[in-house]
């Protein structure tokens, strides 16, 4: 019998484009998501997942049942919000969504001031990168999330909260500290980025670009915590927001390089599918934070 966890599985094993990944968002291990494909073939009669050494790939069959899949879990998420709408704040889901800098910094603390206001509705706090969030917003999965600047796909439509600073750090012994800067003075520097996909990379590209920069030597760092130790380990010189280097800059474990041109700033916004009706949470929520006009303390 097929069950809606198989059906997760499949989708998350597609989504993933392999096993491990998909034990890995699911919190499982590769074995059992192995079994809950192969039970879910069984079931069927047919393969639905290539193995292959590139990955998985779904079979016509596979893409089939995936289709169906992802159409169930919507019809479930839409009667959960329905059924939410009877509780009001008295219970409910909030599933929210940001990329890896607004995600991981941002949207705890918004998160934690919605929780003091309805402390019984559950919430769940999901990071990609910009694309990752607005397949998770169009697909219906997640109902609201935090973006730098506008959407690019017209299902969507964004609200703009407030404007973010980037700012140039490196290591505290760095002979760049503590004297005001020019593109000149970086010339020869390493610049840690962000990896391609990532909204601090496309800022960190475009800051690069202001100061005649391009041919500098960059070395790619896999999510901001990692981009941070590189710096604090003296790799080379990074363009950041400044709320996630924030502690850091304080307890003197980074400093700030004063550069002119600046860094070029970013705005972000609250990204929605403009056809989702809203919960009672999740309405709530966008109360919250639409008169928010710069990151909180």
């Amino acid at each position: 019998m097929v069950t809606l966890n198989q059906l997760q599985v499949l989708v998350k094993v597609v989504e993933s484009k392999g096993f491990s990944g998909a034990a890995k968002s699911l919190f499982t291990s590769q074995p059992s998501v192995s079994n809950h494909i192969r039970n879910l073939e069984n079931s069927f009669g047919v393969p639905l997942v290539h193995r292959t050494r590139h990955g998985a790939r779904p079979t016509p069959a596979g893409e089939v049942v995936v289709e169906h899949a992802r159409r169930i879990f919507r019809i479930l998420d839409e009667l959960d919000r329905t059924v939410a709408g009877f509780r009001g704040l008295s219970g409910g889901r909030l599933v929210l969504a940001g990329t890896t800098t607004l995600g991981t910094y941002l949207l705890p603390r918004l998160l934690s001031e919605f929780s003091a206001w309805a402390p019984k509705v559950t919430c769940e706090i999901r990071v990609g990168n910009e694309e990752t969030v607005e397949s998770w917003l169009l697909r219906g999965e997640v109902a609201l999330g935090l973006c730098v600047g506008a959407p690019r796909d017209e299902q969507l439509t964004s609200q703009r909260m407030f404007e973010e600073a980037m700012v140039l750090v490196a290591a505290p012994d760095s002979p760049l500290v503590g004297r005001p800067l020019t593109p000149a003075d970086l010339t020869g520097q390493r610049f840690l980025m962000r990896e391609a996909g990532s909204a601090t990379r496309a800022l960190q590209e475009r800051a690069l670009a202001t100061w005649g920069l391009e041919e500098a030597e960059r070395w790619d760092m896999w999510g901001p915590d990692t981009l941070k130790q590189a710096v604090c380990q003296g790799l080379g010189a990074a363009v950041v927001s400044e709320h996630v280097v924030r502690q850091e800059t304080e307890s003197g474990l980074l400093a700030t390089l004063t550069v002119l041109p600046a860094p070029p700033t970013r705005s972000v916004s609250l990204v929605r599918r403009t056809d989702r009706i809203l919960t009672p949470p999740e309405a709530a929520f966008m109360t919250l934070v639409r008169d928010i006009a710069e990151w909180p303390v």
